[in-house]
């Protein structure tokens, strides 16, 4: 039986919404694959080393996904076995305070420690260091995201960072950097990954976000940090064996991030479109990337992504009302003017739009855009 027509599928969920393409496929059947677990497979190798370069660490461990190497990260900071369990500092709205908690309190024993952060995502370096100066004598990771999902993918900048880490290191802290989506901010600011990670003790970095592969995130440091993790990696679970099938896919997703920079302007597009919708307002972030969060007045965001999802246009609904459109390479501007129809669509059902206070939005410090208050 033929399938019906129906409206258009637009997935703006996440940018792990891609799809490997053919020449992704082909270098997954034709990787040269060895037993990653005992050491010897050279696509995992090469994968590891060429992360390691382009990040300038020292070493990079590949891992099934970028949460089990933010899991990773404050394991392997904490030292060996019978150091005690760490204490994390993290921003309260950053991915791994928002999504991952309960799995590093549960793996790692972790007591988190949430912070208050900047309008642009960074953790707030004086609440850093006033908690750091009541220390127990526990080893502390302290913890940011770059991009910043909650305030709109904000990229930060190296100095940013270094704001940070000072007081960080200074208590003898750990600084790892969660850049799952740090080729995003480092193509915004037109700067190596080296640069934006080089003030962090550890990094995560995906492979299955923008850059497209199907699966897999790298843990990097130090050798002698990224040895503990390995180890650690193995009692978790994670590790695999003909890893190179996996491998070869993310070194052509490394090829890809120059490539970045076409859906930043794509997302650039998308927010000044919906900015000009009746009763819209759209999260503007310092340094964009391409995450685009808005919301309608009088709609919760379940509410706006379901009717969007009835158009066939899918967003991820978050707190305050704003949905989230994450723009990757499967989305082109047919497809970014598509889904401003399907909100203009959604704004046109609407009664006459509400005026919000500063005080509900997510990222508060941020300039927004509504035709209601701008």
């Amino acid at each position: 039986m033929a399938r019906t027509a129906g409206p258009p599928r637009l997935d703006f969920r996440s940018d792990t919404r891609t799809l490997p393409d053919a020449r992704m496929r082909a270098a997954t059947a034709a990787a040269e694959v060895g037993d990653d677990v005992y050491g010897d497979d050279p696509t995992v190798a090469l994968l590891e080393a060429r992360v390691a370069e382009l990040l300038g660490t020292g070493a990079a461990l590949l891992t099934p996904t970028s949460t089990m190497a933010n899991l990773l990260a404050p394991l392997a900071a904490a030292g060996p076995p019978g150091t005690g369990a760490p204490r994390l500092v993290v921003g309260e709205d950053s991915h791994m305070a928002f999504l991952e908690a309960d799995g590093l309190r549960r793996f790692t024993g972790a007591e988190l420690l949430t912070v208050a952060q900047r309008p642009d995502g960074l953790p707030d370096p004086a609440a850093v260091e006033a908690l750091l100066a009541g220390g127990d004598g526990r080893p502390t990771v302290v913890c940011l995201e770059n991009t910043s999902m909650m305030r709109a993918g904000n990229a930060l900048d190296a100095g940013a960072t270094r704001a940070l880490a000072g007081p960080a290191h200074r208590h003898g802290a750990h600084v790892h950097l969660d850049g799952a989506r740090l080729a995003n901010a480092a193509v915004a600011l037109g700067v190596g990954p080296a640069e934006l990670a080089a003030p962090a003790d550890s990094v995560t970095f995906s492979v299955s976000k923008g850059l497209g592969a199907p699966v897999g995130g790298l843990l990097c440091g130090s050798p002698a940090y990224i040895a503990r993790a390995r180890e650690l990696r193995t009692a978790l679970g994670g590790s695999m064996h003909q890893a190179g099938v996996v491998a070869a896919a993310a070194l052509v997703a490394l090829e890809r991030l120059p490539e970045l920079a076409a859906d930043h302007a794509s997302a650039a597009a998308l927010a000044d479109g919906l900015a000009a919708l009746p009763g819209a307002e759209v999260m503007r972030a310092p340094r964009p990337t391409n995450m685009v969060m808005a919301r309608l007045a009088g709609l919760t965001a379940e509410e706006c992504a379901g009717r969007l999802a009835a158009l066939g246009v899918r967003v991820l609904p978050l707190p305050g009302g704003f949905v989230r459109f994450a723009v990757h390479r499967a989305h082109d501007m047919i497809g970014v003017r598509a889904a401003v129809r399907a909100m203009a669509a959604v704004a046109a059902g609407l009664p006459e739009a509400r005026t919000t206070t500063e005080g509900d939005l997510p990222g508060r410090g941020y300039s927004t855009t509504s035709t209601e208050e701008a």
